[in-house]
C-alpha cells in the first residue's frame, strides 16, 4: 500500500514538475517572440529613417542649388532696372519659406511617434491572455 502511494505521488510530482516545465518554456517563447518582433521594428525603423535621410538630404541639395540659379537669373534679369526689389523679394520668400517650414518641423517633432506600436499591442493582447 505505502509503494503505491509513493509512486502515485511521484508521479504527481512529475506531472507538477512537467507542467511547469512546460510553462517555462510556453513563457520564454513567447519572450523570445515579442524581443524578435521589437528587434524587426528596431531595424525597419533604422533603414526607414536612413533611407528617409538620404533621400531628405538629395533633395534639399538640389532644391537650393535650383533656388540659387533662379535667384541670380532673377536679379541679372532686373539688375538694370529693380535689383533692389528683386533681391529684397527673394529675400522676403526665403525667410517666409523658413518660417514655415520650422512651424513644421516644430509640430512633428512634437507628435507622438509610432515606435513599438505593434509591440506594446502584442504585449497587451498577452496580459489580457494572461489575466482570464
Amino acid at each position: 500500500m505505502a509503494g503505491e502511494d509513493f509512486a502515485a505521488g511521484a508521479r504527481r510530482a512529475a506531472g507538477l514538475l512537467g507542467s511547469l516545465k512546460s510553462l517555462a518554456s510556453t513563457l520564454l517563447a513567447v519572450v523570445e517572440t515579442r524581443l524578435l518582433l521589437l528587434g524587426n521594428e528596431l531595424h525597419a525603423e533604422k533603414l526607414r529613417l536612413a533611407q528617409l535621410g538620404l533621400l531628405a538630404i538629395a533633395a534639399v541639395f538640389f532644391l537650393v542649388l535650383g533656388i540659387i540659379m533662379m535667384t541670380l537669373l532673377v536679379i541679372v534679369v532686373f539688375w538694370d532696372t529693380h535689383r533692389l526689389l528683386a533681391i529684397g523679394g527673394f529675400a522676403a520668400i526665403y525667410l517666409l519659406a523658413g518660417i514655415v517650414f520650422g512651424v513644421t518641423v516644430i509640430r512633428r517633432a512634437t507628435e507622438r511617434s509610432r515606435l513599438f506600436e505593434d509591440s506594446l499591442q502584442e504585449l497587451a493582447k498577452d496580459r489580457e491572455w494572461l489575466s482570464r
